[in-house]
């Protein structure tokens, strides 16, 4: 009651579905999405004790090795340990190179704490651990510390570069290559930033391979409603698992040089190859590789990560990007947006510097290191192969070789009266196929249009990280349901 007896009129919120920024409302994020919080609710249904056709939820949608059963690389965790505590320093169960690891490490931070803030774009002792790598990977090629920014994981850098490039208004918009599949990051990214998305699609047939007359095509059709001025590359691929060979990169970067887009490749699963024949190249090896006036002039912005190969490290959030050929102006530009967020997380850091500067073949932690990340590297391999077998294996599904990354990429038929059931329901035919298999099996993938698909295909993501024991009876299942499914729609 307001004074004097009249009655209030009930306040609108200031902020609604109708008032707020309307780039946030059509971000769409396929990975954590509907079938994710449905998946939750499950759990949260076999904890009280409600009857289900399964026992467990298994989360196969995102590539977190840690939550599916990974083991921390011991290294990595001792250093930080000591970083986080230093009075571990003196303990004796703690082995010497660690001990040096973090103490050099320390010796870098602000009042020698983990708990300080670091300068924006990192420590810079780990930028330059980071240039070194770089340098070691690329056979010698130089990387120049004062070019590379640590950030929270390889996705805020991401986001970071595409805010720098994203400019104009209607057909001057900025528009972004992207491969389909893709990383719902980028749609995400794109979205919220109110770029235009320009779509270029992997050939399924030919194992998801890049072709520059697809990139052209959607090249060509972009500029009649935007301004092209990236192209983005995921190598290897996710959610494909596709590995580039070397002359499909020297073709995307003249391609990028002649129709002056900026380069985007992210790499972060550099250290996850496992098909015979397939190696990583970085494309600024290959860039400075081929010499001028691509080595000299080509922009360039790489990124990687602490959270895949085999450290599986999500939750520290450490990364970095390395810009090739950027302009002298920009780059202090995007010093200043990195300002404002602070610093990436300190920990992430830490383990980011383990990861580029691991113990050397004299120091005593190498042979439990090596073991430990060879172990974790042939367990990936081996999964990768058994994916792919029983999936092929299974009538109406087809799975391509898991070359590398952590995701196989399976296409399904689903019958006509599935399509049409879905369609009733207001949902993708793939989505419904994968809400099913959730509530019928306890197993969680990712239906393929999160990810994009040509048009009348459908597919889903299925992470190869569940342990070995339970990965066989996971796609045996799978296959199974995918089975009776067609039958009950046949």
């Amino acid at each position: 009651m307001a004074p004097w007896g009249r009655t209030v009129p009930r306040r609108e919120k200031v902020l609604t579905l109708d008032t707020m920024n309307p780039c946030v409302r059509r971000v769409e994020y396929a990975v954590r999405g509907p079938i994710v919080l449905r998946a939750l609710e499950l759990e949260q249904e076999l904890r009280q004790g409600v009857k289900k056709p399964f026992t467990e939820v298994i989360r196969a949608n995102i590539g977190d090795a840690q939550a599916m059963g990974q083991k921390p690389i011991t290294f990595l965790r001792q250093v930080l340990a000591l970083c986080v505590h230093p009075d571990l320093l003196n303990s004796p169960d703690f082995p010497e190179d660690a001990k040096r690891k973090a103490e050099r490490i320390l010796q870098a931070c602000g009042g020698h704490s983990l708990g300080a803030y670091s300068v924006s774009s990192g420590i810079q002792l780990i930028r330059e651990d980071v240039a070194s790598y770089i340098e070691r990977r690329d056979g010698g090629i130089p990387a120049d510390p004062n070019n590379i920014y640590l950030s929270t994981g390889a996705s805020d850098a991401i986001l970071t570069v595409l805010k720098l490039l994203v400019a104009g208004e209607g057909p001057t918009r900025t528009g972004v290559l992207i491969p389909i599949p893709q990383y719902p990051l980028y749609s995400a990214a794109l979205a919220e930033l109110n770029a235009v998305q320009v779509d270029y699609y992997l050939d399924e047939e030919r194992a998801w391979a890049l072709d520059v007359a697809e990139l052209r095509r959607a090249l060509c059709q972009a500029r009649d409603h935007c301004c092209p001025r990236a192209l983005c590359i995921i190598n290897p691929g996710n959610p494909t698992g596709q590995v580039q060979a070397r002359e499909c990169i020297e073709a995307v970067i003249r391609f990028a040089f002649e129709e002056r887009l900026f380069l985007m490749a992210d790499e972060v699963y550099q250290d996850n190859v496992y098909a015979e024949g397939s190696q990583f190249h970085s494309f600024k090896k290959v860039l400075t590789e081929m010499g001028p006036p691509y080595a000299t002039q080509q922009e360039l912005a790489s990124f990687h990560s602490v959270s895949k190969g085999y450290m599986g490290e999500c939750g520290f959030r450490g990364g970095y990007v390395e810009v090739v050929n950027l302009d002298a102006a920009v780059q202090q530009q995007m010093q200043k947006l990195l300002s404002v967020r602070l610093c990436p997380p300190v920990p992430g850091q830490v383990l980011l510097s383990m990861v580029v500067s691991p113990p050397a073949p004299s120091d005593p932690s190498f042979a439990q290191f090596q073991a430990e990340r060879q172990a974790v590297l042939a367990e990936l391999a081996a999964k990768a192969k058994l994916t792919e077998q029983v999936f092929n294996e299974a009538p109406g599904i087809r799975c391509n070789p898991v070359q590398g990354a952590m995701y196989s990429f399976p296409r399904v038929q689903l019958p006509p009266r599935a399509v049409q059931r879905a369609q009733e329901l207001g949902l993708a035919p793939d989505m419904f196929f994968c809400m099913r298999l959730l509530e019928e099996t306890g197993i969680c993938v990712v239906p393929g249009s999160g990810f994009g698909q040509r048009e009348g295909t459908y597919h889903f993501r299925m992470t190869i990280l569940p342990p070995m024991e339970k990965l066989r009876p996971l796609l045996e299942k799978l296959s199974q349901f995918h089975a009776k499914f067609t039958r009950e729609y046949s």
